[in-house]
Parts: C-alpha cells; sequence; structure tokens
C-alpha cells in the first residue's frame, strides 16, 4: 500500500488522455444506441411481437455462451499489454497477444459448436420453451466464434490504449448488424417466423464479421507504428527472458478468471429478480397479471435508462483499466492516484446530474418515452442506481487496473446477497410494491461501490474528496430546482409534456453548470484533460477570473 498526500499532477503523460479514449467510447456508444434504437423499430414491424419473441429466446443463450467463451480474457489482455507496453516491453506485448488469441480461438470454436450441437437438447429439455426458436440458436452459433476474436483484439488495442479502433469497430459492427437483421428478416419471412427470427439472428454474425475487418486495418496499422518507433526486430527488453508460456497463461487467467466471474453474475442476479420481484408482488396484493406490469416497468423501463445514463461512466472504466496498469507497472504512485481521482470527480460530475434529470422528471420522461406514466415510481427510485453504478464502474476498473480483479469480483457477489434479501423483504411491503424492488437495485450498485472504494484506499490511499463531492452535489440542487420550476411553469402555460422535458433538461444542464463555476467545483487539472473543448473552456474561465492557476482553481 502508498499513499499520496498531495493530488497535484505530475506532469502530462501518455496515460492521462485515457479522457480523449473516454469520450470517443462514449460518443461510438451512443450512435451505437441510437442505430440499434431504429433497428428494433424496423425488425418489430417486420417479426411482430411473436416472432421478437422467439429471436430474444435464442439470444439469451447466444449470449451467455458468448461470455464463457470470452472469460474475461479481453480485459486481462489489456491488463497486461498495458504494463508490457509501459516497459518498453513491445515483444512480451506482442507474444502475450498471441498466446491469448490462440486460447480465444480455442474456447470460441468450443463454444460454437456447443451451441450449435446443444439448440436440439435446449429444446429437447424445454429450456427453450417454443421449438420454433431452434433456428434462431443455430443461427447465433457461429457468431460465439468470431465475436470471441473481436473482443480480444479490441482488448489488446485498448492495451496500447488506443480506443478509436473500438469505437470504429463498435459503429460498423452496429450498421452490419442491422442491415442484416432488416435484410434477412424481411427476405426469410415468407417461409415462416422460424427462418425470419433466424435471419434476424444472422446480423450478430455480419456485424462481428465486420467489425473484425475493421480490426485487421487497425492491426496493420499499430504493427507499422511499432515498427516505425521499435524496429523490425523485436526481442525481450535486455537482460530479461522471455515468460514462460504456463507463466504468461496463468496470469491471464488469474486475471481474466475474476472478471469473467463478475460479468456472469449480472444474468445471474437478472434471473434472480425474475424469479423473486413477481413471486413478492404477488404477496405484497398484486394480481399475476399486475406483477408481471410492474416487473416490466422496472426491467424494461427503469433499468435501460440508469444504463444509458451511464454511458460515459462505462466508457471511462473500459479507459482507465489499462491507464492505470501503465501507471502501476512503471511504479509511478502519483499518476495512479491523480488517475483514479480524476475519474472519481468525473463520475460524479456526470452521473449527479443525470440523477437529478430521472429523479425530477422521472413520470414525465416515462410518459414522453414509454408512454407508460405507471412506470414513473420505478423510474424516480432508480435514479438513485444512476450515480452508484457509475461509482461501481469506475471503481471497479481502477482496482482492474491495480492488479485485483478478485475484489469486484466478491463485492459483486455479497453486493448480490443484500439484493436477494432486500428484494425479498421490501418488494413484499404492500406501499412499496416495485419501489422496493428499485431500492434493493440500488442498494446492490451502492455495497459493492463502497466496499470498492475501501479497498482502493487500503491499497493506493484515495480518499474521495469530500468538499469537492459537496460542490457537485450543491450545484446538482441548483439544477434540481431549475429543472422542476421550468417543467413546471411550461406545463401550467404550454402543457406540452415533450417541450416541457426537453426544455427542463436544457435549462438544468446550464444552471449546473453555472452554479459549479460559481462554487468552485470545476478543476482545471480536469478540464485540461478534455480533448478539444478543455482548452478552450479554460481560456474562458480565465478570462473571467474562476481559474488563475491549477493550484487556484481547487480553491
Amino acid at each position: 500500500m502508498f499513499r499520496i498526500s498531495s493530488q497535484k499532477s505530475t506532469g502530462k503523460s501518455k496515460a492521462e488522455s485515457f479522457l480523449k479514449g473516454t469520450l470517443i467510447l462514449t460518443v461510438a456508444s451512443f450512435v451505437v444506441k441510437v442505430i440499434g434504437s431504429l433497428n428494433w423499430i424496423f425488425v418489430s414491424r417486420i417479426l411482430g411481437g411473436e416472432g421478437i419473441g422467439l429471436y430474444q429466446m435464442a439470444f439469451p443463450i447466444y449470449f451467455f455462451a458468448m461470455s464463457i467463451s470470452q472469460a474475461g480474457v479481453p480485459v486481462a489482455i489489456s491488463i497486461i499489454t498495458a504494463e508490457r507496453v509501459a516497459l518498453k516491453d513491445v515483444f512480451g506485448a506482442r507474444r502475450v497477444f498471441r498466446i491469448s488469441m490462440t486460447l480465444m480461438v480455442f474456447t470460441g470454436l468450443l463454444f460454437s459448436l456447443l451451441t450449435y450441437f446443444g439448440a436440439g437438447w435446449l429444446i429437447e429439455w424445454q429450456f427453450i420453451r417454443d421449438p420454433r426458436a431452434y433456428m434462431a440458436v443455430v443461427a447465433l452459433s457461429p457468431t460465439i466464434f468470431f465475436v470471441t476474436l473481436l473482443a480480444s483484439s479490441r482488448g489488446y488495442l485498448q492495451g496500447w490504449q488506443r480506443m478509436t479502433p473500438t469505437a470504429v469497430s463498435q459503429i460498423v459492427e452496429q450498421i452490419f448488424r442491422v442491415l442484416t437483421m432488416v435484410l434477412f428478416a424481411s427476405l426469410l419471412l415468407p417461409m415462416g417466423l422460424d427462418y425470419a427470427a433466424a435471419g434476424a439472428s444472422l446480423g450478430a454474425f455480419a456485424g462481428a464479421i465486420g467489425g473484425l475487418l475493421v480490426l485487421v486495418y487497425y492491426h496493420w496499422k499499430l504493427d507499422k507504428d511499432i515498427e516505425r518507433e521499435y524496429g523490425p526486430n523485436l526481442a525481450p527488453p535486455p537482460g530479461e527472458a522471455p515468460a514462460p508460456l504456463g507463466a504468461i497463461v496463468r496470469r491471464i487467467f488469474s486475471l481474466a478468471l475474476p472478471v469473467s466471474a463478475a460479468s456472469i453474475m449480472l444474468p445471474i442476479v437478472s434471473n434472480l429478480d425474475l424469479l423473486i420481484v413477481p413471486q413478492r408482488l404477488e404477496v405484497a396484493g398484486y394480481t399475476v397479471p399486475q406483477a408481471t406490469e410492474l416487473f416490466g416497468y422496472l426491467t424494461g423501463m427503469a433499468v435501460p435508462l440508469v444504463n444509458l445514463a451511464t454511458i460515459l461512466t462505462a466508457s471511462l472504466a473500459v479507459s482507465i483499466v489499462p491507464a492505470i496498469s501503465e501507471a502501476r507497472a512503471l511504479k509511478d504512485t502519483q499518476r495512479v492516484y491523480n488517475q483514479t481521482a480524476a475519474a472519481v470527480r468525473i463520475s460524479n460530475f456526470v452521473c449527479f446530474p443525470a440523477f437529478v434529470v430521472v429523479f425530477v422528471l422521472a413520470t414525465p420522461i416515462s410518459t414522453l418515452i414509454y408512454n407508460a406514466p405507471g412506470a414513473g415510481p420505478a423510474v424516480l427510485v432508480s435514479s438513485f442506481s444512476i450515480v452508484l453504478l457509475g461509482l461501481h464502474q469506475v471503481s471497479t476498473a481502477v482496482l482492474q487496473g491495480l492488479g485485483h480483479p478478485k475484489i469486484p469480483m466478491i463485492n459483486m457477489i455479497l453486493a448480490a446477497a443484500v439484493k436477494v434479501a432486500l428484494n425479498w423483504i421490501l418488494t413484499a411491503v404492500p406501499w412499496l410494491g416495485i419501489m422496493g424492488a428499485a431500492w434493493a437495485t440500488a442498494a446492490d450498485m451502492g455495497v459493492a461501490a463502497v466496499i470498492n472504494l475501501y479497498f482502493i484506499w487500503r491499497y493506493i490511499g484515495y480518499r474521495m474528496e469530500l468538499l469537492q463531492l459537496f460542490k457537485t452535489m450543491a450545484a446538482a440542487a441548483f439544477m434540481a430546482g431549475a429543472v422542476y420550476l421550468f417543467y413546471s411553469f411550461v406545463m401550467n402555460t404550454l402543457a406540452v409534456n415533450a417541450v416541457a422535458t426537453f426544455g427542463s433538461v436544457f435549462v438544468g444542464v446550464i444552471v449546473y453548470v453555472a452554479a459549479l463555476i460559481l462554487v468552485r467545483g470545476l478543476l482545471e487539472e480536469d478540464m485540461a484533460r478534455i480533448p478539444f473543448i478543455g482548452s478552450l473552456s479554460i481560456r474562458f474561465l480565465r478570462r473571467i477570473g474562476i481559474f488563475r492557476s491549477v493550484e487556484g482553481a481547487k480553491g
């Protein structure tokens, strides 16, 4: 363990460009989600509810097999590559990539074959209730192989802190996916819904191929850059022998397996929700249809909003892992501390205004997006999960970058146990109902985040900056008041929910930023890291007297 008394940056480095990577991934995620949303409009019109149901029966099987096939190896590749690159061991970085890709070829092929030949067994044993979903499962099976290679390739490039390849490949993957889904669903529909669902499933295959082709180009580009900087003949650093094959494999799996176990916890917890929440809603006095509807409000409406609000922190988590790994490999404790502190500050900076918007406008947003005002209470309570999920994502990434992936995994298991207990207790309370389940989800994220932060303190001495947190919360409080007042005013005058909602968000963001400036909650060192707009913002804020120096910005 080491402790840092000062948070002042020791100078700019390549690793501090993680915010640029975050921005790139965030933009890509938004584009992918927009394209995906449009896709579901078209595919739903083609397949209808029944056809979509067949597709959705096959997709969880594919997702589970894909998760097991990858087994957290892409994250491990990112961590180990970043370490090797930091130590100027490019030979070792390439060797780790070759070994890991060999492993991924084997596991990808294995799980593709298991899915293909196991599809009939899944139908026979009624894991899949509708036998018409068989063809969709079969159509998805070869995709597992290519998606596994795709994820591993992204992990390697992320280890070099190159996030653009991931972003571009994600967008291309989604475009190929959408076009193929719409095309083959339409062409095969005359043959029956089972064929149409299988046609839609081929979209994942086409997307994986498209994404891989993009990454082939970026791998070629990286190789050219390596040859130009390090020469054509790579060798281990002087005085170092190449690590034995067994040692590399053990290191990969020591990092990968906890990450894999943590990722598998998500579908496990979702399935536990499926078993517990509707049942406990019935105990609270709701009928089966009512319980189903309320469960849909939470899982199909509130949770997607929370995930949408944390796109930036999810991207930040991907970017921070190799950055922390590099700093740790160089034993640059100052940089590790600074990057951790910056990541937590940015998470709070983004998540608190998102929380305010969803909290204050829960029912208007539910009405506007889903035409389901009844989802308002579930959305309102779920808004607390935004801040907590952001902290959980970032703190998990920091611990992974520090080489302690087992800790987030164990913390997720403990948090899941808390969630199950609270689901069982709170959801059965009549006046809480589905809000009890939403509180359980928030507690799940909160427990995991707090324990993560405790271990980060143990390892690097980082404590959350309470003054900075208070300033962020104060600005968010001003924003909440502005959002509420503006929405009420517009609804009283125009009575148009869409105008009132969008207008409130716009006004709220302006008030939030202005309030942060007034309370000096914006740090120059953070602004400096933001690509494109950071330097312009600093010059403006210096001109109006907010920033005078980096030290002055902390005041």
